[in-house]
């Protein structure tokens, strides 16, 4: 089963780590993006780069920023096969934004 693994994190929050952290946490990230379970994986450019679009009544309005004003924005996700949801929360665990003040949540994907 495939599931999305979304990475949130507050803006900077990668700013405070030395240099041997941040080289560390890098590291880790290729190692997840290396893993034969992981189908593909993407870093987001910056929430103030994103445009919320919704169309009410016909007309498409379109917002400077992300859907949600919340402290962490969802920064990069990884679409990862598993057999199940201990294994997606395995992979989760790895990714260094979860132990840096981060979250990742786990979604199963629909199947089509």
């Amino acid at each position: 089963m495939q599931y999305a693994l979304m990475i949130y994190a507050e803006p900077g929050h990668d700013e405070a780590l030395s240099d041997a952290e941040h080289e560390a946490a890098y590291a880790e990230y290729s190692a997840l993006a290396d893993d034969a379970r992981c189908v593909g994986a993407a870093q987001l450019q910056p929430a103030e780069t994103a445009t919320s679009v919704r169309v009410v009544g016909g007309r498409t309005l379109m917002t400077d920023g992300p859907f949600a004003d919340t402290k962490e924005v969802l920064g990069g996700f990884c679409l990862v096969e598993a057999a199940n949801l201990d294994e997606a929360i395995e992979l989760a665990a790895r990714i260094p934004a979860a132990r840096l003040g981060g979250a990742v949540e786990v979604r199963p994907v629909v199947q089509r």
